[in-house]
């Protein structure tokens, strides 16, 4: 007997962007993928921990976080995370998705 209510199950071509690169004192290999799910928040997957997080323009900038999400060490190495963010992570509006 399956008890599962089935909220949404939708398929969409997403774009992908992989992406290496080192800091002074870490190496990141990340996967970011964009889709018009979760209210416009990419998907961002550490692919050397499996770590993965939806990221808006306002989470980047919260360095506790990235420290904490990622296992960051330091506020140095957030900061430089959170510099690469900006770069790659669209300033959204957030809408509410469930009315």
């Amino acid at each position: 007997m399956n008890t599962l209510e089935k909220f949404y199950d939708d398929t969409e071509q997403a774009n992908v962007r992989y992406v290496g690169f080192a800091s002074s004192d870490l190496r990141y290999d990340m996967a970011i993928v964009y889709s018009g799910m979760f209210f416009g928040k990419p998907l961002v997957i550490c692919l050397q921990t499996g770590k993965s997080v939806l990221l808006d323009s306002s989470d980047i900038e919260d360095l506790e976080f990235l420290m904490r999400t990622f296992r960051i060490d330091t506020l140095q190495q957030a900061a430089e995370l959170s510099d690469f963010f900006r770069e790659v992570i669209p300033s959204v509006q957030l809408t509410t998705q469930y009315e």
